[in-house]
């Protein structure tokens, strides 16, 4: 049997302190996952976006020096 799939959630959020923290990425099997990692970091945070992040397509082999080319130019 095969685990399931994991999703990335990105979040905005207000810290108990006040300060905004932008792009926070938190893998989970679901948003409900994903929220609860979320608060055990950030205890007492405000939520101010959630959303789904598109993950790029599984690798099936080795990486080669186009992969990494690609990778640090943006492409």
């Amino acid at each position: 049997m095969h685990a399931p799939a994991s999703m990335k959630y990105g979040f905005r959020i207000r810290t108990r302190s006040g300060a905004v923290v932008d792009n926070l990425l938190i893998f989970g099997r679901d948003d409900s996952e994903a929220e609860r990692k979320l608060r055990q970091m950030y205890m007492g945070c405000e939520i101010l976006e959630k959303r789904n992040v598109a993950c790029g397509p599984a690798r099936s082999g080795p990486v080669n020096y186009e992969d990494v080319v690609d990778l640090i130019s943006g492409h």
